[in-house]
């Protein structure tokens, strides 16, 4: 099997690519992790999508959440909520390890995508994890004459607003971490996870040599879509499509996917939109994608891998 390369960010992409690493050996596997929600926190820089890529495949995650560590404690948040601190983004006393290794590790002079391989390597993470840059790229939220930071309006404000604009401060600029697009030439595949595509996906290929790159590939190019029968499993981008007047449906993400995809699969509920995506030119699987279990990620995943198999509609 070639080089597989896949775009990830949040929950949904941490369970596949979970799934994607139990059928694909680590040096043939690449995942580009977003950084636009990165923050700086109490000192420490965090990278929440990075993370829970990182523990899902650590096997370390709160599985019920689907993100942070299994049975972590909150006892330094609550020593700072004491102290008179804001503590809105619950971070946990063993999460917040790992953002002091990376905090010393980047104040040491290294990289993001250096000290991501480095946490990897003492988590036992075997796959290649990289951040999308190295350099800073935010995601920032609009709603109306408000200009949010992304955690602001994620956590801070649990998505409760109607977004007007979304945009991904220093994109243009960024360079992609070293080795991205190399790994992107090579590929046999690229896999966009089933992520939210405008706050997860969309700061990756707002890197213009990354989107240059995905959107000319010889690599076949397969998405999951994220939303099913209108409505997301994790996270808000059924709603932020809707209140940005995108079609929040399967076929809503395969339009917003259509310059970049080959095959596109979508739920058994969204059947119906089958033949509405082909429309498109973009082949269609229609299967189970909601990831309850390992042995559903390993499922999901062994059919994401398939689609190379069969003919393209580009």
């Amino acid at each position: 099997m070639g080089l597989t390369v896949a775009l990830a960010g949040g929950v949904g992409a941490a369970k596949l690519v979970r799934g994607l690493a139990k059928i694909i050996s680590p040096q043939n596997l690449v995942i580009v992790g977003n950084t636009g929600d990165d923050l700086e926190l109490y000192g420490l820089h965090v990278s929440p999508d990075l993370d829970t890529v990182m523990y899902t495949l650590a096997g370390i995650v709160d599985e019920t959440k689907g993100y942070g560590i299994s049975a972590d404690t909150f006892n330094c948040l609550s020593m700072l909520k004491k102290m008179g601190f804001e503590t809105w983004f619950k971070l946990g006393d063993q999460d917040l390890a790992t953002h002091i290794a990376r905090t010393k590790l980047l104040n040491s002079g290294s990289t993001l995508s250096q000290a991501t391989t480095e946490l990897c390597r003492m988590l036992g993470v075997k796959p290649r994890l990289m951040p999308m840059s190295n350099e800073p790229v935010r995601t920032r939220i609009t709603s109306g004459n408000t200009s949010l930071d992304f955690q602001e309006y994620f956590v801070k404000r649990g998505t409760n607003i109607d977004v007007t604009g979304v945009s991904y401060e220093g994109a243009e600029k960024a360079q992609p971490a070293p080795s991205i697009l190399a790994a992107i030439k090579k590929a046999e595949t690229i896999v966009i996870c089933p992520s939210n595509p405008i706050l997860s996906i969309a700061p990756i290929l707002a890197i213009p040599l990354i989107r240059d790159e995905v959107e000319n590939t010889n690599a076949h190019v397969v998405g999951i879509s994220p939303i099913i029968a209108g409505k997301t499993v994790k996270g808000p981008a059924d709603k932020i499509m809707a209140t940005m007047r995108l079609d929040a449906s399967a076929y809503g993400v395969a339009k917003f996917y259509k310059n970049i995809l080959d095959h596109f699969i979508i739920d058994d509920a969204d059947q119906n939109q089958k033949s509405m995506i082909e429309k498109l030119g973009i082949k269609t699987t229609v299967t189970q994608t909601i990831m309850k279990s390992h042995e559903d990620s390993a499922r999901l995943a062994e059919t994401t891998l398939r689609t190379k198999q069969q003919s393209k509609l580009r």
